[in-house]
Order: C-alpha cells, then sequence, then structure tokens
C-alpha cells in the first residue's frame, strides 16, 4: 500500500509534529482535533516552526506555502476517510485512547492502517479492541518529532507484515530512520530511558548532588547532549511519573517504583517546561 494521505488525531504537541513531517515531505495530512481553535492552534505552531527553518536556510518560504497547503484541518472523524493510514496522537491515556480508537475505527474503511503513537501502552491490547488487529501498529515518534529521527514501529502480536511494511516505507519517506520492536511496555528506548530518568530523581531526593551537577555529569560522563533531570522537564514529569507507574503494574517489578520526588513534584503541579516550573524553572 502507498501512503499518500496520513490522518492525525490530535493537534497537540505530537500531532502537528507529524502534520509538519508529513506535509513536509510530499504526504497530505488531515488533522483533526476537538474544536476548531485546537486545529488552528496546531496549525500556527507548525507555521512558526518552519519559520524557524527558514531563518536557519534550512527551507524556502515556497516550501513552506507547499506544506501548510497539504494540511487540511476538521473536527469531524468522518474527514479522516482520504487517508490510507489514521495517526492517534492523544494524551498518553489508554482510556482515551481507546476511545478515540474505537470511535474512528467504525467509521475509516476496512483497508485503511490506524496507528498509535504511544510512548508505553500495549499495541496488541489497543488492536484487540478494534475491528482491524491485522492492520493496527505502533509508531512512536520522538519529541520534537521534526528534529528527531527516530520512529519506533512497534508490532502487536496481530499486526500483519504487509501494514509492518507500509508503516516503515512511510516512516523512511517522512526522513525518519525506523526501528522494529515487539510489543512490551515501554518498548525499547523509553524501556532504558525513563528508569534513567526515575533513578536521576532518586539520586537528586538522595541529596548526592544538585541538579545542575547531575545533569552535567551525565552529558559529560555519558556523552549525552541534555542531562536527565532537564530532559524529564521537556518530556513532563507527569508524563514520567505515568510510564513508570505502566511499567509497575505491567511488570509487576519493584525496580520501576516511581521516585517519591517525583510523584511530589508532578502533585505540586511542578511538571517540567510547560509549567514553567519543574526541577528547573522556565
Amino acid at each position: 500500500m502507498q501512503i499518500t494521505t496520513v490522518g492525525i488525531i490530535g493537534a497537540g504537541t505530537m500531532g502537528n509534529g507529524i502534520a509538519q513531517a508529513c506535509a513536509v515531505a510530499g504526504v497530505d495530512v488531515v488533522m483533526v482535533d476537538i474544536s476548531d481553535a485546537a486545529v488552528q492552534k496546531g496549525v500556527a505552531t507548525v507555521a512558526g516552526s518552519l519559520d524557524r527553518l527558514i531563518k536557519k536556510e534550512k527551507l524556502t518560504a515556497a516550501d513552506k506555502d507547499a506544506a501548510l497547503a497539504r494540511i487540511r484541518t476538521s473536527t469531524r472523524y468522518e474527514d479522516l476517510q482520504a487517508a490510507q493510514l489514521v495517526i492517534e496522537a492523544a494524551t498518553e491515556n489508554y482510556e482515551l485512547k481507546l476511545k478515540i480508537l474505537k470511535q474512528a475505527d467504525a467509521l475509516l474503511a476496512p483497508e485503511v492502517i490506524v496507528a498509535s503513537n504511544t510512548s508505553s501502552i500495549s499495541i496488541t491490547k489497543l488492536a484487540a479492541a478494534t475491528g482491524r488487529a491485522d492492520r493496527f501498529i505502533g509508531m512512536h515518534f520522538f519529541n520534537p518529532v521534526p528534529m528527531m529521527a527516530l520512529v519506533e514501529i512497534i508490532r502487536g502480536l496481530q499486526t500483519s507484515d504487509a501494514t509492518h511494511d507500509a508503516v516503515k516505507t512511510l516512516a523512511e519517506t517522512l526522513g525518519k530512520s525506523p526501528i522494529t520492536v515487539k510489543n512490551a511496555p515501554g518498548f525499547v528506548v523509553n524501556r532504558i530511558l525513563v528508569p534513567m530518568i526515575n533513578e536521576a530523581f532518586f539520586v537528586l531526593a538522595e541529596g548526592l548532588a544538585t541538579p545542575e551537577d547531575i545533569d552535567a555529569g551525565m552529558k559529560l560522563g555519558c556523552n549525552q547532549p541534555i542531562g536527565p533531570l532537564a530532559l524529564a522537564d521537556m518530556i513532563g514529569l507527569d508524563v514520567c511519573l505515568a510510564v513508570m507507574e505502566v511499567y509497575l503494574a505491567e511488570f509487576g517489578d519493584s525496580k520501576y517504583r516511581p521516585c517519591p520526588l517525583l510523584k511530589e513534584m508532578v502533585a505540586a503541579g511542578r511538571l517540567g517546561r510547560k509549567a514553567g516550573e519543574g526541577v528547573y524553572w522556565y
């Protein structure tokens, strides 16, 4: 299957980032959210991102206009019917994703592939709730989507080879470097990354070093471009906590227990950059 039109459910950070990646690569997009204000905010974010690329001379004004022209917005799932692939990019919440996927599944043609952009939720479990389990797959994009090369392609137990191959080809068309992984909580990258972030909070809570020194140590000693605490602020402390809670519930292993300091900061609303304060202040 050649994918020339991608439907995206969700115009937030991940949704509009995926929309930009598709549109710049010449793929038509239908971006859907619950309100016109939400989708217009998503388009405005894309336009601002493209403007920054123009300033860096990585894009021309004509390229920007062409990309924006490829993004159609809607508040109706029915308008996703033109797509060969629909990517759900809602918040990392199983019940919300399940509700969205069931609504979309009922409206889409049988041959349409559906993907979930999730960092921790079981693709096999989501697929089983749809009427197209063999045409259901995970596409885990990384934030910021336009800049990050990696896409984790997650095969559920039911995912067909044809579905996998079509999605992998699309990811390559977008200029991404996909890796294929089996379904398991956290898949590959976040299975390693988020427990490391959680451990950094334990180190901070024990007073072993300041946040600045913890981050500097990991940057200078492990050649990481950003320290784990600053990265947690970028991801969102609430997201980090939610992922650790999924691991603990799914694996039943105490090594995945969320750090009490992480839980305390989330309870206080110190969620990171999006809240103006987390480990650091913004």
